[in-house]
């Protein structure tokens, strides 16, 4: 509990600048959506979609247009508040402050976008535990999007794990890995792997 605590406090303090992450300014970060979003578009249309972790809703703004719902959570209610500020004109999308770890509903999506959250949680268990919990509201068929900085970077950052390892769960969860994408920014921090996954019929 003590992880969770300092993890919280961490994307607290995070949240707390202008634009967090540099998720609007950095060419790195809007190629990485660019990324995201195309892997997200595999689908011909999206019905139901959830986003985890908005931060200040930079990604939920481009993804909204392309689904006829589209649920958010996050386990900041300051994080819901700016993306819901920021997509207001959108009116199919739910928020909902709440942990990947204890969100649970009836819905199943065709469209699941974890991306920069799950390597926030306290220990790899926990991440096994946050995957089964997304695979099973993932309908049949249905697409998940995952993103995150690579192992050696969350290390460095005191993260219990990363991109590959992460990866690495979502194929174990019986899970089709679709294609895998390598974002690369100038900055030794700026090295991500995005990688799409369906759901087997």
């Amino acid at each position: 509990m003590v992880g969770l605590d300092n993890n919280y406090q961490l994307l607290e303090r995070e949240m707390a600048a202008d634009d967090p992450w540099q998720l609007d300014g950095n060419p790195f970060e809007r190629e990485r959506h660019h990324q995201m979003l195309r892997l997200s578009l595999s689908r011909e249309s999206i019905t139901n979609a959830l986003e985890v972790g908005c931060a200040a809703g930079a990604f939920t703004e481009k993804l909204a247009p392309h689904c006829q719902r589209l649920t958010v959570i996050d386990v900041l209610p300051r994080a819901i508040g700016r993306a819901c500020q920021r997509a207001k004109r959108w009116r199919h999308i739910e928020w909902i402050v709440s942990d990947v770890q204890q969100f649970s509903t009836v819905e199943v999506f065709d469209l699941i976008i974890a991306a920069e959250v799950l390597y926030y949680l306290d220990s790899i268990e926990q991440m096994r535990g946050a995957i089964r919990n997304l695979t099973r509201m993932l309908a049949p068929g249905g697409y998940l999007v995952f993103g995150s900085a690579r192992d050696t970077t969350c290390h460095r950052w005191g993260h219990a794990a990363g991109a590959e390892t992460v990866i690495t769960m979502l194929n174990e969860a019986s899970l089709i890995e679709v294609e895998r994408v390598h974002c690369q920014g100038e900055l030794s921090n700026e090295d991500c792997l995005l990688a799409c996954f369906r759901k087997p019929i």
